[in-house]
């Protein structure tokens, strides 16, 4: 269920509501006009007349909320981040509303910038199991704080993010772990202004060997000095250890498990090796149905 209409709505202006969707091009001026008789002879907010006259959804109406409140969200059509990165594009929806309930228990538990914790690796076990996923959703939604949040994408051997995010990945994170200068590697989000991204760029024949590479220790220093926030994704635990390289260094993890995809025994089984590389697991959510 989405999120109720707001009083708020009241304290900033009804109009202003209808003026933020009409830019949006989600609201004609004759249904405005509509809306606002049917306002007068009802008494009720902008929002809710809208609503009731079958001309706004509470998403459209959540959607101006969020506008008016500097709430940082896309609009479907205007952006080429996927609409899988439910986080950026629809703030009250049920799966947005357990992103944040993810994010606040993360707060609470890893992340405090006063202990040095200010990075997290996003693992799991098994490929599509959702790791990327929820890499990408939680990245926005600690952006959609004010936190100056950085999303990199350490799985050098089938990288996402730069398509959930509809970046050019040819420069990435692979060039730097060799050293080489590039300037144009931390892309931003228009619009989700407290976000960044560094692709994984080119698909390295090496990549665990990259990713054991001091220099990546170094990046994750200079990054968590420079970010509120880093969310890291990582390569499946099965397929291989380049994960396990990530966590050592990240120390904070994320477990993902599918719900009846995942297996318990492999969950626990990955759970016990990055224990053993040194990792400590902030937590574990179940994705899916």
């Amino acid at each position: 269920m989405n999120a109720p209409l707001s009083p708020a709505l009241d304290a900033l202006g009804e109009h202003s509501v209808g003026a933020i969707l009409a830019a949006a091009g989600r609201l004609r001026a004759d249904e405005q006009e509509q809306i606002l008789r049917r306002q007068r002879d009802t008494g009720l907010r902008f929002g809710e007349a809208a609503v009731e006259l079958g001309l706004l959804t509470e998403r459209d109406v959540g959607f101006a909320m969020a506008r008016q409140f500097d709430y940082p969200v896309l609009q479907r059509g205007d952006s080429k981040v996927s609409m899988s990165v439910v986080a950026a594009y629809d703030p009250f929806s049920l799966q947005s509303e357990a992103l944040r309930a993810v994010r606040s228990q993360l707060m609470l538990r890893w992340f405090d910038p006063a202990a040095g914790r200010k990075a997290l690796a996003v693992v799991s076990p098994q490929e599509g199991e959702g790791r990327s996923w929820m890499a990408a959703n939680l990245a926005v939604a600690f952006s959609q704080l004010g936190q100056r949040t950085l999303l990199i994408d350490a799985d050098l051997r089938r990288p996402t993010l730069h398509r959930l995010f509809g970046l050019d990945g040819r420069n990435g994170l692979s060039a730097l772990l060799l050293g080489r200068q590039v300037p144009d590697a931390i892309r931003g989000v228009p619009e989700l202004r407290s976000l960044a991204i560094l692709p994984a760029g080119a698909v390295p024949p090496n990549p665990q060997e990259l990713l054991a590479r001091p220099l990546f220790g170094q990046l994750m220093r200079q990054y968590a000095a420079g970010f509120d926030v880093v969310i890291v994704d990582t390569s499946p635990g099965e397929a291989c250890a380049d994960g396990l390289m990530v966590a050592a260094r990240v120390r904070g993890v994320l477990m993902v498990a599918r719900r009846n995809a995942s297996r318990l025994a492999a969950v626990r089984r990955y759970a016990e090796r990055l224990r053993e590389a040194g990792a400590v697991l902030a937590g574990a959510v179940v994705s899916g149905d």
